[in-house]
């Protein structure tokens, strides 16, 4: 018989799932390898192509030291090196499609959430792999779909913000949809009394409303995380109602508001994105890469 993968979850409803900050317990940390060896591993099978490589620097205020880099075609051993010794971010979206036990990963770990939490049912679903450096942080930014964040290796500390004004407003929620910038938002330290606060060891894991910003600073070791995104049939409503409302804003200079979920006027509008995406939307990378993984660099990394 097959492990559970979850060792505590609360008692909620899809409701109440979507609409709380949720804290867990998991026990991916104790039934998968997460050493540097496996690590490595990982990142040898998983397609370079599709590898996000970031760095960053030490104010969480200035989200312009956020930089993308090149691909790199490293082994792994020498990339959980530069990631143990340097201040770097490793993203390996989509690791369920690339990598096949991780796909079976993504099917037990979203069937338990799916059994534990009447109601939910989730589609579009996104296992990304993170390792990140000591004292590496991720700037204040939010994600299009709805997200959980299993930790496995390492300590950090999370701060989750309302989805709302002045956290973020209705015109930078909708360029992020539109992918007119990257997730990235600017952020003010008096923020952080709105915050709810996480601080994660292995087997810890905490989801969020759908668009909540949100921040990550490692402390002083590596870390390892399972990012797990996904859509429900609500969220892609509102995901598609802020597109049109974008598009709205944008090409008729109107402001429209977002409503509930499920309100008539959101599903109108979620509608309307279907039509309006196929007309032709801004698919650039707002971000280009502007550095390179190079081990004989200070801190393993040399500008494009």
């Amino acid at each position: 018989m097959t492990p559970a993968v979850l060792d505590h979850a609360p008692d909620l409803d899809a409701g109440g799932f979507a609409a709380n900050v949720s804290a867990f317990k998991h026990r991916l940390h104790t039934q998968m390898d997460w050493s540097d060896a496996a690590l490595a591993g990982i990142l040898d099978r998983y397609p370079r192509e599709h590898l996000g490589v970031f760095t960053m620097g030490e104010d969480a205020c200035d989200r312009s030291s956020w930089r993308r880099g090149d691909i790199t075609h490293l082994p792994g051993e020498r990339l959980i090196e530069i990631a143990k010794t340097g201040r770097v971010w490793f993203n390996l979206r989509a690791t369920n499609v690339w990598l096949p036990d991780y796909a079976n990963l993504a099917d037990r770990m979203f069937g338990e959430l799916e059994s534990t939490i009447p109601g939910l049912k989730t589609f579009k679903r996104d296992i990304g792999l993170l390792i990140a450096s000591p004292r590496a942080q991720v700037f204040y930014h939010l994600d299009v779909a709805r997200v959980a964040l299993w930790h496995l290796r390492g300590h950090k500390r999370v701060w989750l913000y309302p989805p709302e004004a002045p956290y973020v407003s209705p015109e930078a929620l909708e360029a992020i949809v539109l992918r007119e910038t990257a997730e990235q938002l600017d952020y003010r330290r008096e923020f952080d009394a709105g915050a709810e606060c996480f601080d994660l060891s292995p087997g810890d894991m905490v989801s969020w409303p759908q668009n909540a910003p949100h921040r990550i600073v490692n402390e002083d070791d590596l870390n390892v995380s399972i990012s797990a995104e996904f859509l429900t049939p609500a969220a892609l409503v509102r995901a598609n109602a802020i597109y049109t409302n974008g598009v709205l804003r944008r090409r008729f200079g109107l402001s429209p508001g977002l409503g509930g979920s499920l309100s008539p006027v959101t599903l109108m509008r979620a509608g309307l994105a279907r039509l309006l995406k196929l007309s032709g939307g801004n698919r650039r990378d707002p971000l280009a890469p502007s550095f390179r993984i190079d081990p004989a660099e200070p801190g393993g990394l040399a500008a494009l």
